[in-house]
Parts: structure tokens; C-alpha cells; sequence
């Protein structure tokens, strides 16, 4: 039996409701200045090359937050014809981790992304490279999993429980930020 990439992509049920929350609290549709301080943070905390600030609807994820290195060339992320080009901060639901993320509603450890057959044949691993992963969900205060906060090298490498639960900390950091953008909760 054959199976196509939209197959390894999971379901999602809450894709409507994760959208209603992101058009609420304003985010999924353009890039923001403190999502990419935090993916350079992350990038540097955890010494690796992309991070990102992640929101995901039903056809698409949308980098808000971006950190990549400058000069890798890029086919699914990056910039298309040079360096005064902006980012392109969008992919298909069948490219990446994030959506695995969003959908378990857990933190996903990929110490080297070609040991799970599950996660080998992504479109990133070919395209950019990726040989390691490590993210977690984005989850508001009505439980919602908006989005990852995630970093990723293009070599394998042990994130070991310290890497885990630094990206859960950071991850819960971010939601709260986010919970202030909530009409009416804003502090």
C-alpha cells in the first residue's frame, strides 16, 4: 500500500475553533517584530539555526516568529531571490512537524527526524535539511493549541530532558504574552 504525504498529516478537529481563537487575538496573518525576538531567542538558547513562532490553520502554517540562518539557500522557507527579500513564512499543512504538535497537543522530540518512517519522508527533511526537531504547543487558556514554538538543526542532535523542558517553558512564556492580546484581558 502506497501512502501519499497528506496521509502522514493528521487530522485536525479543531482546526475551526483554533482559527476562530487566532482571528480573535489577531495573530496567523502577518509577521510580528516580538514573535521574531522570541525565535531568535530560542534559536540561541538552543543553539540551532531555524526557530519559530508557529500558527497553524486548516490549510497552512504561518511563521508570526522567524529565525533562519542568512546565507542557507531554501526552497520551501526562505528568501526566493536574495537577501533584500522578505521570508516566506508560510507552508502546507503536509510540510513540517508543527501540525503533528498542534493535533497531539504535546511536545515533540526528534533527536534525528530519519529514524521515525513516520516523519522521514516530510518535505522538509529533502527541501531544507531538517535532521532534528524539537517543539510544543501553543495552548490559550480556553485550551486551544494555537500554534508550536519550535526549533530545528540540520543535524541529529540529543535535545535531551533539559532541551524538553526548556521549549515547554518557553512555549508557556509565549502563551501567556499571548492571553494579553484577549479583548477585555489585557493587563
Amino acid at each position: 500500500m502506497t501512502r501519499s504525504r497528506l496521509l502522514l498529516t493528521p487530522e485536525d478537529r479543531d482546526a475551526p475553533a483554533r482559527v476562530g481563537r487566532l482571528r480573535l487575538l489577531g495573530l496567523g496573518e502577518r509577521a510580528e517584530p516580538e514573535f521574531d525576538a522570541f525565535a531568535t531567542r530560542l534559536a540561541g538558547l538552543a543553539s540551532v539555526p531555524y526557530a519559530m513562532v508557529n500558527f497553524i490553520d486548516e490549510q497552512r502554517q504561518f511563521f508570526a516568529g522567524l529565525h533562519e540562518p542568512g546565507d542557507h539557500p531554501r526552497t520551501a522557507v526562505g528568501r526566493p531571490d536574495g537577501p533584500d527579500r522578505e521570508p516566506v513564512r508560510h507552508l502546507g499543512r503536509e510540510y513540517g512537524f508543527c501540525p503533528h504538535v498542534v493535533v497531539r497537543r504535546k511536545a515533540l522530540v526528534l533527536e534525528d527526524v530519519r529514524d521515525y518512517p513516520r516523519f522521514a519522508g516530510n518535505p522538509v527533511v529533502d527541501e531544507l535539511g531538517i535532521r532534528s526537531y524539537l517543539g510544543a504547543p501553543l495552548v490559550d487558556r480556553t485550551g486551544i493549541a494555537l500554534g508550536t514554538v519550535c526549533a530545528a538543526d540540520v543535524q541529529p542532535r540529543a535535545w535531551g530532558r533539559e532541551g524538553l523542558e526548556t521549549i515547554k517553558a518557553l512555549a508557556a512564556e509565549l502563551a501567556e504574552r499571548i492571553e494579553r492580546r484577549e479583548p477585555g484581558l489585557r493587563a
